[in-house]
């Protein structure tokens, strides 16, 4: 996904961003995920592996999971990663975790760059697996074979037990995401990353849901400074948030 510090650009003519000049970065939600995987094998011990979608430039996103301790990693490989909506993705990579197997999947709560939030529940719903969203908090009973996981809501948080295999989408909060150490960045580099083209999977790419266009949103006002005395300047921006801004 494109770095949250870049100044986005629409392709004039097309609902797509303009990709010349982007940096691309693993997306923040899943380094918490990552990392929640990485904690557990610490503990427990087993293997992570990194499973991706996408075109060439999502290698870099990989290698960095598999700087940060991933064993291993699939790429599926496809140029019109854009153009898939969240349940074909789903299916794609429902169909890499099958391949691989697993005891737990973790996906980001949601990508920020469309903040759909429907992959990681979707392939839960492919691989016919309970889930647990938003979980700021995990305990895994590998022996029991079942977790808890507390779960944010708004205003409040909720308490799950579910058994495994399971699906957790990770919210911020969950952990601190470890940087790459030089050392593990090389090490990354003789690392497995395992091709998988999208169109050997056999999935049918006829999207549920489609981007018809896409606008920049409108330019903000220029800020309004207030000067002069307290009890003025405190009546003027009571008038402002009530008329202009509509807040109060």
């Amino acid at each position: 996904m494109p770095d949250t510090a870049t100044q986005i650009r629409v392709q004039p003519g097309e609902p797509r961003i303009q990709t010349d000049g982007i940096k691309w970065v693993m997306n923040p939600y899943d380094e918490f995920a990552l990392e929640e995987g990485l904690r557990l094998k610490e503990r427990f011990g087993g293997e992570v592996v990194v499973v991706a979608l996408g075109p060439t430039r999502v290698e870099e996103a990989i290698r960095q999971g598999l700087a940060m301790g991933a064993d291993r990693a699939v790429h599926i490989v496809t140029d019109a990663a854009t153009d898939l909506d969240p349940w074909t993705v789903a299916q794609a990579l429902a169909q890499a975790c099958q391949a691989e197997g697993y005891d737990l999947i973790f996906t980001g709560k949601q990508a920020v760059d469309d903040d759909q939030a429907q992959v990681g529940p979707l392939v839960a719903v492919a691989l016919g697996l309970p889930q647990i969203t938003v979980v700021i908090q995990l305990t895994v009973d590998p022996e029991g074979r079942r977790v808890r996981a507390e779960r944010e809501l708004e205003g409040a948080s909720e308490i799950v037990e579910a058994p495994m295999p399971v699906v957790i989408t990770a919210q911020r909060g969950l952990n601190e995401p470890r940087y790459p150490t030089l050392p593990n960045i090389m090490k990354a580099k003789r690392k497995e990353v395992k091709a998988v083209p999208f169109a050997d999977l056999g999935i049918q790419s006829s999207p549920l849901v489609r981007v018809e266009s896409l606008t920049l949103p409108p330019a903000r006002p220029a800020a309004k400074i207030l000067t002069g005395d307290p009890a003025e300047t405190a009546r003027e921006l009571a008038r402002l948030l009530h008329e202009e801004a509509h807040v109060i």
